[in-house]
């Protein structure tokens, strides 16, 4: 059995993470950062849950529009599989992912 304190985390380097655990296959990871992803697809599906911090979480949609959505504790975004998205902290943030675990 193991308590996380998520606000306490901190990383050596952006979106450095704590694996929490693997459940029916999917990485579940605990992310701190205070920088910029990169745009990226996943080819599963994942649930991204801001735990401390906002972010601003930039997705495009088929014809190649941007739109972004600040998101704050508690909220969760969920990226179906092809879906583009890109999340930029405002200052730390820190980050609950759930998704398949080789994705990027």
């Amino acid at each position: 059995m193991t308590f996380i304190k998520a606000k306490d985390f901190t990383a050596d380097r952006a979106w450095g993470a704590m694996d929490v655990a693997t459940v029916e296959g999917a990485s579940v990871r605990l992310h701190w950062t205070d920088q910029p992803y990169k745009w990226h697809v996943n080819e599963g599906e994942e649930v991204f849950v801001v735990l401390d911090g906002v972010v601003d979480m930039h997705t495009k949609d088929a014809a190649g529009e941007v739109t972004v959505t600040r998101m704050e504790v508690g909220e969760i975004y969920h990226a179906g599989v092809g879906d583009a998205h890109v999340a930029h902290p405002l200052g730390e943030a820190r980050i609950l992912v759930v998704e398949k675990p080789d994705s990027v």
